[in-house]
């Protein structure tokens, strides 16, 4: 899941600028019903400022990950750059311009 030093191409998403490294975010199967279903790279500088990137296309997509305080809800993960970051800090984490963001609908149970 890291990263190359390779500069993405704006061909995978409409928010991107041609040549410009940005970093990509990914959500999980269980969250296509508020997100998209392919990675997607848009500006930003931290996952908040990607969630936002995404909120026009996608409007429920904030309201799934964040709670009604602007926090990340306990049932999701994040991964940056192959590493689980902690709900509390990881939305105003910086994001290198090639980061690969996945976020996840946490499960449990056994």
């Amino acid at each position: 899941m890291g990263t190359g030093a390779a500069t993405r191409k704006a061909s995978i998403s409409p928010r991107a600028t041609a040549e410009q490294p940005v970093p990509r975010i990914v959500f999980t199967r269980h969250l296509e019903s508020v997100g998209p279903t392919a990675p997607e790279v848009c500006p930003g500088s931290t996952l908040a400022e990607l969630l936002d990137s995404l909120a026009s296309e996608y409007p429920r997509l904030k309201n799934y990950v964040l709670d009604d305080q602007g926090r990340v809800r306990k049932h999701i993960a994040v991964f940056v750059d192959g590493d689980l970051r902690p709900r509390e800090t990881v939305l105003s984490a910086p994001l290198a311009e090639t980061s690969d963001v996945y976020v996840f609908q946490a499960l449990s149970g056994g």
